[in-house]
């Protein structure tokens, strides 16, 4: 499929990507992760008449069917562990919390004495 629109919010406790996934029912749409890398797809196929299958054709085609497929590659804190999603509307929110960032380390001391040689 084409380009799947989306865009990227960085909060700052948590990563919020927005994709537009219009024509999809949630049980259609994956949300996973991959070696890093938060992967969303889904595929929307062609409606079928259920009265008149056999009567009805196209005569024109002009919304997308297919897959749809976006790739995120997800930062070093991001955890992974600590993952929301929501679908409103043909838009699907997935939200990936952060990890504290790790206290500074303290500096370390080492007291150095000072004394006679011996011979």
């Amino acid at each position: 499929m084409a380009a799947t629109p989306a865009y990227i919010l960085e909060y700052p406790n948590a990563y919020r990507f927005v994709v537009d996934m219009p024509g999809l029912r949630p049980d259609q749409i994956s949300v996973r992760i991959e070696d890093d890398t938060l992967v969303v797809d889904g595929e929307r196929k062609r409606e079928k008449d259920k009265e008149h299958k056999e009567s009805v054709k196209f005569l024109r085609m002009e919304r997308r069917l297919g897959k749809y497929v976006k790739k995120f590659e997800l930062s070093a804190n991001a955890n992974t562990e600590k993952i929301s999603t929501s679908y409103q509307d043909g838009v699907l929110t997935v939200i990936v919390e952060k990890r504290p960032a790790p206290e500074p380390k303290k500096p370390k001391t080492v007291e150095v004495q000072i004394g006679q040689q011996s011979s």
